[in-house]
């Protein structure tokens, strides 16, 4: 994966939300898009005594875990396809 328009899933998250009730629904999707190879995305995960804030699939780390701006719009235009 290159750094090319690197996002945090957490900054990801926001780009994709309608308001700010939906950030932590779409960070669990996307979550759970990348344990289940859907979204490609450089991962860091926390240690369960690290946790910071809501919990997310796979302890993925939502500040720390990074996905390239063209690998977000695939994967939701494939979502919006289904």
């Amino acid at each position: 994966m290159s750094a090319i328009n690197p996002l945090s899933l957490h900054a990801a998250a926001l780009s994709l939300a309608a308001g700010p009730d939906d950030v932590h629904d779409i960070e669990v999707a996307l979550a759970q898009a990348i344990e289940h190879g859907e979204l490609r995305a450089n991962v860091k995960r926390w240690a369960t005594e690290q946790w910071e804030g809501r919990q997310l699939p796979g302890n993925i780390n939502r500040l720390e875990t990074f996905i390239e701006a063209a690998e977000l719009a695939a994967w939701q235009s494939r979502r919006q396809l289904a």
